[in-house]
């Protein structure tokens, strides 16, 4: 299990941003196989990263979000990407191909939804239709 594998999706995306943004100054490899790493933040900030890709859940980064704790963080998933660059794309080519089946889900699910509504008589359909904006009525008054 990888570092994109335990980190979670907001912070995989924004560490791609970081890695495609050129924001990891530097990073080095140590003598035991780990790396430390400098990636700048969104403000005048650097961090330190130190990453473990043998053992993920060891790696750690000086930032607000992952100081002190055992969270992976979008600097760390920066500078894993600049270690395995084969990593980001791997992420990119399978959140496309994830994305591209999900937009045919959704078309073949509308499609069925059509011909269907398009097989009812004109009352059922406009009762249908009064139903479902009652519906959304009372969402958005739970929501509120």
């Amino acid at each position: 299990m990888g570092i994109v594998d335990i980190s979670s999706h907001k912070s995989v995306w924004r560490g791609l941003e970081y890695y495609k943004q050129n924001k990891v100054v530097s990073y080095k490899e140590n003598k035991d196989g780990t790396y430390e790493g400098i990636v700048e933040g969104s403000g005048n900030e650097n961090y330190r990263v130190h990453l473990d890709m043998a053992h993920p859940r060891k790696s750690t980064c000086n930032c607000p979000m992952a100081d002190g704790r055992m969270v992976i963080c979008k600097h760390i998933v920066a500078v894993s990407f600049c270690v395995d660059e084969s990593e980001a794309e791997r992420f990119k080519n399978e959140k496309t191909r994830y994305s591209s089946e999900e937009d045919e889900r959704r078309s073949k699910k509308y499609d069925k939804y059509i011909r269907y509504a398009r097989s009812l008589p004109k009352s059922a359909l406009c009762e249908a239709y009064a139903e479902i904006m009652v519906e959304l009525d009372e969402l958005k008054l739970k929501s509120k």
